[in-house]
């Protein structure tokens, strides 16, 4: 085992056979795989399996972010040079941050056309690191026009354009919130089924927001891992989460999160020490050496070569452990990405609390 330190990001690379990228969701939600990979052994299951595998007492953390239908289509009504909009964040009076996709960066001061010339936005400016950001400004409710304009924002590495399946499968059952731009996607494969069995089994629930923005797909670039600046996300957790966790802890159960993203947002709020309520940004990058407060179990997709979630998994569950995971998925053809199935992880004794 490397010490922490030493990563690279190398060591994050792997070879993905193109076919196993999941283009489209499995036929049911809970029918998709899942592998156990809580043990010195990787187990086949199926995700609707996951109750039985959870125990009384354990507590189940979602993230209860909605995603907006945040890609829009427009043109510069000067030049009619095509425009693709991705909303990253609304902001109060009508503005948004928004990467733009343009033959030439549109100037301040002018404005793009979207939805057929539906209506107009004004460029503000640029912002956010890097200038990467342009700062618009709608005519109206920003939520309003994409729900009625916007197209849902699926992946990179999904190659068809949005379709009503998408509308209804790239969104969890219980989302709630609107403002993410991405899927919690390890939330995609629970359905009412597994959710009545969870409450049977006698595992509680609670949620976390956290608002997934596009930079969850952009790869790590420097090979040093300690000059890559991660993106930033904006989440909440309630004080009523907080007061579960600790009831959970009381009685001795463990603490799930649905997916990297509800880990993310736990974490962050525990970097003081103790577990905290309340809403900010997080730009936390979590990797190996990173030591967890909160989260004892994952469930989790599989993540992207050279990504900071799979940076994350193996900080979480061990980088040897991960990597024969991934191994063996690949083998075993199981399906990757946002689209794809499922892990389950413990919390590696290197990462303890």
């Amino acid at each position: 085992m490397k010490p922490h330190h030493a990563y690279t990001l190398a060591d994050f690379d792997f070879q993905l056979p193109p076919e196993l990228i999941a283009q489209h969701p499995a036929a049911e939600r809970s029918a998709s795989r899942l592998l156990d990979g809580r043990g010195v052994l990787p187990i086949d299951r199926v995700f609707r399996e996951l109750p039985s595998l959870l125990l009384p007492g354990d507590l189940l953390v979602f993230n209860d972010t909605q995603v907006i239908k945040a890609r829009l289509f427009g043109e510069k009504p000067a030049t009619g040079g095509a425009v693709e909009a991705l909303v990253e964040r609304i902001l109060p009076n009508h503005e948004v941050l928004a990467h733009l996709r343009a033959s030439k960066a549109p100037k301040p001061g002018g404005t793009i056309a979207f939805a057929g010339g539906a209506f107009e936005a004004e460029v503000l400016g640029r912002a956010g690191p890097d200038d990467a950001l342009f700062h618009l400004r709608l005519p109206s409710d920003p939520l309003a026009l994409l729900q009625q304009h916007g197209h849902v924002p699926l992946p990179p590495y999904i190659t068809h354009a949005d379709a009503a399946e998408d509308i209804e499968r790239y969104q969890t059952v219980f989302a709630e919130r609107p403002g993410a731009v991405a899927a919690p996607t390890a939330s995609l494969h629970f359905d009412a089924g597994v959710l009545a069995a969870l409450e049977a089994r006698g595992v509680g629930r609670a949620q976390i927001t956290l608002h997934v923005g596009a930079g969850t797909f952009q790869p790590v670039r420097t090979e040093n891992l300690d000059e890559h600046r991660m993106h930033s996300e904006w989440f909440e957790v309630p004080e009523s989460t907080v007061a579960a966790i600790e009831a959970a802890r009381a009685r001795g159960g463990r603490v799930v999160a649905a997916g990297t993203t509800t880990l993310r947002a736990l974490e962050s709020a525990a970097l003081g020490g103790r577990l905290q309520a309340g809403a900010r940004d997080t730009d936390l990058f979590i990797r190996p050496g990173f030591s967890f407060r909160v989260v004892d179990t994952l469930v989790t997709n599989f993540h992207l070569p050279k990504s900071t979630l799979l940076m994350l998994v193996s900080a979480f569950a061990g980088y040897d452990q991960v990597r024969a995971l991934y191994r063996h998925a690949i083998e075993a053809r199981y399906r990757f990405f946002s689209y794809g199935d499922a892990m389950l992880l413990q919390r590696a004794a290197t990462a303890a609390r």
